[in-house]
């Protein structure tokens, strides 16, 4: 699998499918604790029609483990340079949960980059609204270091409510991302999503924009207010959807994403209504 150095890590990267000449590309950026395995259901559906582009940030999967960087900042930073690196002027970005608190900051501090943001069940744009207690996250900790699955497959069971597509082996390998992680990332990655706050400049975020939420998600209403503040975004709600979106409809997405890349945001507005 490819590697590229990115202001100073080294980052996993890979290109799928074989999608005509001209078309566009689109890379799509995972959440926390995970990997590329979130997005790999609708990146298969797509890559005929776009060039995907995955790729995971500093501490995850198989990106190096950084000693510092883990920050929303030096993420979107990351996924410019990537970009750099792929001689891509301008790109279609997607990313999940954490993935979109990216996309905020690189629709509002990089939009002559993007030609389409989509965030997909993406965390506040006024950032999470309280950290894990002190005591919940040494024992996440402790548990990380025996690398106890059990605790943490507990932890991911309570939340199935889809076993049709949440296999246990999906499962299984959302533990493997969990325990992988650096220490870095798992703290760094947690307080940068506390710390977000971009609320008051949404406004201002003028790249066309595709909200994706789950109906089933404890993110939905922030998704939805954060939704009303973009000035050309489109929403899309999926009504059997958590917060692992793309695993649970993976047609839908796919072919939401799809519509949305060929036309942009349908709103009222646009239609003079």
């Amino acid at each position: 699998m490819p590697h590229a150095t990115i202001n100073g890590a080294r980052l996993w990267y890979d290109t799928l499918g074989n999608p005509p000449d001209q078309a566009a590309t689109l890379l799509l950026h995972h959440g926390y604790t995970a990997s590329r395995a979130n997005w790999m259901p609708v990146a298969e559906r797509l890559q005929n029609r776009y060039r995907i582009v995955l790729m995971e940030c500093r501490g995850t999967g198989e990106s190096e483990d950084t000693a510092d960087g883990y920050t929303l900042t030096q993420y979107a930073a990351d996924v410019i340079g990537m970009a750099d690196h792929l001689k891509l002027e301008k790109f279609g970005y997607a990313g999940h949960s954490m993935g979109g608190g990216i996309g905020f900051l690189l629709g509002l501090d990089y939009a002559h980059r993007l030609e389409r943001l989509i965030l997909m069940a993406p965390i506040p744009s006024g950032g999470i609204s309280a950290l894990p207690e002190e005591a919940l996250i040494q024992e996440r900790l402790a548990a990380r270091q025996r690398q106890d699955r059990d605790y943490f497959l507990r932890e991911q069971l309570a939340g199935r409510f889809r076993p049709e597509v949440q296999s246990d082996a999906w499962f299984e390998s959302r533990v493997d991302h969990l325990l992988r992680v650096s220490e870095g990332h798992y703290l760094g990655g947690l307080q940068t999503m506390f710390e977000l706050d971009v609320e008051a400049r949404l406004p201002q975020l003028k790249v066309p924009t595709l909200m994706l939420a789950g109906a089933v998600d404890g993110l939905l209403r922030a998704n939805l207010l954060d939704y009303m503040r973009l000035p050309d975004a489109s929403l899309h709600v999926f009504s059997r959807a958590g917060h692992d979106v793309a695993m649970h409809e993976p047609d839908g997405v796919s072919q939401a994403i799809d519509a949305f890349m060929l036309h942009g945001p349908m709103t009222a507005a646009k239609l003079g209504r």
